[in-house]
């Protein structure tokens, strides 16, 4: 690949062209701009692998019956560590991150209110509207009722 020096840096930019329109080495990406991304994405994955690397090399490795038995806050097993849950956990969990979310949308709404105006105010009590008739349609359908 080309390094093609700019002018006033110092970084080598390195560059894809399209020799079929010129043969000059134009940049088409600049590559040197996603580097923050590249450093961040090593820097996340060193954190993540050097201490499990650095725990296999200098910890013991030592099992026994007692280290690979299953337990429940230090006492033996009670029954069968998979249970049932029943269907209404899920439902509800379900449930609280979407109107969880929800909220998430009044934030920038409520700061950038008076910069939208009625346009921004009319679409965000449609917004409004769709979820409370969502919330009547599951209240009324009984999927918040726990029997």
């Amino acid at each position: 690949m080309n390094g093609v020096e700019r002018s006033g840096h110092t970084a080598t930019v390195w560059c894809l062209t399209n020799r079929s329109f010129n043969n000059s080495c134009e940049p088409f990406v600049n590559l040197e701009n996603y580097f923050p991304v590249l450093l961040f994405i090593l820097v996340g994955i060193g954190v993540g692998v050097v201490p499990q690397i650095l725990g296999r090399i200098l910890g013991p490795y030592k099992p026994d019956a007692a280290k690979l038995s299953p337990y429940e806050c230090g006492f033996e097993a009670f029954e069968d560590a998979r249970m049932k849950f029943d269907v209404r956990y899920y439902l509800v969990a379900i449930l609280f991150i979407l109107f969880d979310l929800e909220t998430a949308f009044f934030f920038p709404w409520g700061v950038s209110m008076r910069e939208l105006g009625w346009q921004g105010y009319v679409t965000m009590m449609v917004f409004i509207a769709e979820f409370v008739v969502g919330f009547w349609y599951i209240w009324k359908k009984g999927a918040l009722d726990w029997e």
